[in-house]
Formats: structure tokens, C-alpha cells, sequence
């Protein structure tokens, strides 16, 4: 399935098996930059490491046949599928003795890697998501308007309406008040046709749950239909397309998702900023792996904010879910913690848990100054 919601992560995150490992594969299969060689060698390089990592690894007979499994299924779903793949990414959970198999198409190539642990390694999912927000086109003239839906990489027309707004007649009367009348006979029909616009905007955003708005007219139709728009949309009306509705779909997918991108990069260092700011300040800010960690097992992490392929081994608490640097026991309970290959991507799931949102800073970035990791607080911890 193709990801496309934190739900998906959410779910996926759930699964952990208390006897086996989960086997969790990602590869950059994006055909535009690299060849089909290309791809399959990388993929014969991680599977053979892995298989070595895993007979190395000591695990028992169960924990090791349930690995061999995985690698089983995983070289055969690639040999299978990889010609008819055409996105940029998949990623791959497997648990064989659990039975448990999930595979995702993503918009976006992560980083090749495949690794061991209690439950599926989902940061890299969370740090695609990351990148794209679900945005509402609207492009239109007086003939006719196109509401399309964007959303990781991928354009689909919503919906579409044609105007009934009558052309520009130049009619001669007494003293030019026909030509007057005419005019207002215009300009009430293209008010009405914006009215209807701004309506069925509104009601596509509420059932689609869109997070941006982008909106494709000339300046002049700009000016009269942005006040009739719902309060709400105009404070996400983030950018003006010179797309209009002739205009191809690919053609429209481009010059929105460069904008999307530039939107994106400008917001990440706003938020970056005011972390930074606050921070100095004393606020509501605390940076560093362990501090971080300390926050967030009491619920008190607002947003999480990491920079990109940062991780770090670590501990957690099999009965509190507590998580830790290197914490023998855990402080609450006095349970002996548990080794885990990579903190960083439980403190993202622990995050979403929370309701907390997660950032993924592109490094080079301020956030390595403050140990790669922060965050804003909902409280003093």
C-alpha cells in the first residue's frame, strides 16, 4: 500500500512480538536516478550483510529461523516486484514466525538499510510524512474552475464547475447607461460565481481534512474572491499558482509541489528559529538526547524535533515503556532496562503515541549545536 497517513505509522508501530524480532527493510528504488543494476545490487548487498549479521547475532534457533524467513520473503517480493515498482521508495516489515507482513510504496527514497529489533523501525516513514502536506488546489477564470488534491508527490482532480458568467459586451444607449447596465449584469454574475466557488471550497476542505490552500487565478479575480473565502481558508491560503484550469495536471503537480517544497524548507526554519529563541530564553525548550528523553516519558514533549538519520542506541523499560541513555534500572519501577539498536526511532514512535508532533530537520542544520535533538514543552518537566 502506498503510505499516506500517521494512522498507517500509528498501526504499524502497535505490532511487537514479546518471542521474535521484526525485520524492517527500506530501499531507494527511485528508477529516475538510479538503474535497474543499480537497484538490485544494493539490494543483494543489504540482504547478504544482513544474513551475516543475523548468524553472527547468537539469537537461538526460533529468533534466527524466524530471520531467515524474513530474508526469504523479502529477496523474493523484490525479485517479483521490482519491475513493476515505479515509485521512489519501499519499505518492507517482516516477522516470519508471527506472520506479520506489511510493505509500503513511498513517495520518497530513504536511506537502504535493514536491521533487527522488538518492533518495525517506522522513523523513516515519519520523516517522509514529514515532508508533505495534504493541499487543496483551486485553480480558475470565468469559464470554468478545478479543485485538485496533492498530496505526497500525487495530483487528483476533486471536483470542477463551469461558470455561467457572461463575456465582456461593449453595447452602445443613451449616454452609455446600457453599456453601465451591462457591465453590473456582469459583475453580479461573476460575484455569484465566486460566492458558489468559495463555498464548494469550503466544503471540500472540511471533508478532506486539507492542511494547506493554493489558488490559481489572475490578479484581479484574486482580489474579489479572497474576501469571500471562509475565515478558516484564508489563513491557509499559502501560495498563488500561475496554473490555470487548461493548463495539463502534470503541469500544475510541478509549479505546486516546488512550491509545497519552498513552503516547507521556510516553515521548518521558523520553527527551528523560535525553538532556538525560546530556548535561550529559558522557555518552554529543552535540547539533548537525554533531557529530551526525560520530557517525553512524561508527556510533556509539544514538538520533537530531530535531525534527519541522527540516531543513537539506548534503554527502555519493558514495563513502563520509559525511555533512557543508559539508565540500568528504570527510575519508576526498577525493572532492568532493555538494550535498544536506536533510541531515536522509539522516542519518534513514543512522540506520535503522545499526540506530539515530530520534525525532521535536513542536516546541515542549528539543531546539531544543541546534541540534534530537542524540543518544545506543553510544561516545565
Amino acid at each position: 500500500m502506498k503510505l499516506s497517513s500517521r494512522k498507517q505509522i500509528a498501526s504499524l508501530s502497535k505490532f511487537k512480538s514479546d518471542q521474535f524480532l521484526t525485520t524492517s527493510f527500506y530501499l531507494n528504488s527511485d528508477k529516475s536516478h538510479l538503474t535497474k543494476k543499480q537497484i538490485t545490487l544494493s539490494i543483494k548487498n543489504l540482504l547478504n550483510n544482513y544474513k551475516t549479521t543475523v548468524e553472527k547475532a547468537n539469537l537461538g534457533k526460533k529468533k534466527t529461523e524466524s530471520l531467515r524467513q524474513d530474508l526469504d520473503k523479502i529477496s523474493r517480493f523484490c525479485k517479483e516486484n521490482l519491475n513493476s515498482h515505479t515509485l521512489a521508495g519501499l519499505a518492507l516489515f517482516s516477522c516470519g514466525k508471527e506472520k506479520f507482513w506489511e510493505v509500503f510504496e513511498l513517495p520518497n527514497p530513504p536511506r537502504n538499510r535493514i536491521l533487527m529489533d522488538q518492533d518495525p523501525y517506522v522513523r523513516p516513514l515519519s520523516a517522509i510524512l514529514n515532508e508533505h502536506r495534504r493541499i487543496c488546489l483551486l485553480v480558475f477564470d470565468r469559464k470554468e474552475a478545478k479543485w485538485y488534491d496533492l498530496f505526497m508527490g500525487e495530483i487528483s482532480l476533486l471536483d470542477q464547475m463551469e461558470g455561467d458568467v457572461p463575456s465582456k459586451v461593449r453595447e452602445g444607449g443613451w449616454e452609455g447607461y446600457e453599456s453601465k447596465r451591462i457591465e453590473r449584469h456582469i459583475a453580479t454574475h461573476l460575484h455569484d460565481y465566486f460566492k458558489e466557488m468559495a463555498k464548494k471550497t469550503f466544503t471540500l476542505f472540511k471533508a478532506n481534512n486539507f492542511e494547506w490552500f493554493f489558488l490559481g487565478c489572475n490578479d484581479e479575480y484574486g482580489q474579489e474572491f479572497g474576501p469571500l473565502l471562509h475565515p478558516y481558508l484564508q489563513k491557509r491560503l499559502k501560495a498563488r499558482l500561475r496554473s490555470k484550469p487548461g493548463n495539463h495536471m502534470n503541469h500544475i503537480l510541478k509549479e505546486a509541489s516546488t512550491l509545497e517544497k519552498k513552503l516547507k524548507d521556510q516553515e521548518d526554519k521558523q520553527i527551528l528559529d523560535h525553538y532556538i529563541s525560546v530556548l535561550k530564553k529559558g522557555g518552554l525548550a529543552i535540547s539533548g538526547l537525554k533531557d529530551t528523553l526525560r520530557s517525553l516519558n512524561q508527556g510533556g514533549v509539544q514538538t520533537l524535533l530531530i535531525t534527519r538519520y541522527f540516531s543513537k542506541p539506548g534503554k527502555a523499560c519493558p514495563k513502563c515503556d520509559f525511555l533512557f541513555v543508559d539508565e540500568i534500572k528504570c527510575p519508576s519501577c526498577l525493572r532492568k532496562t532493555e538494550p535498544l539498536m536506536d533510541v531515536i526511532d522509539e522516542a519518534v514512535e513514543s512522540a506520535m503515541d503522545k499526540k506530539a508532533h515530530v520534525i525532521h530537520m535536513d542536516p546541515p542544520s542549528k539543531l546539531s549545536r544543541y546534541g540534534d535533538i530537542g524540543a518544545l514543552l506543553r510544561y516545565k518537566t
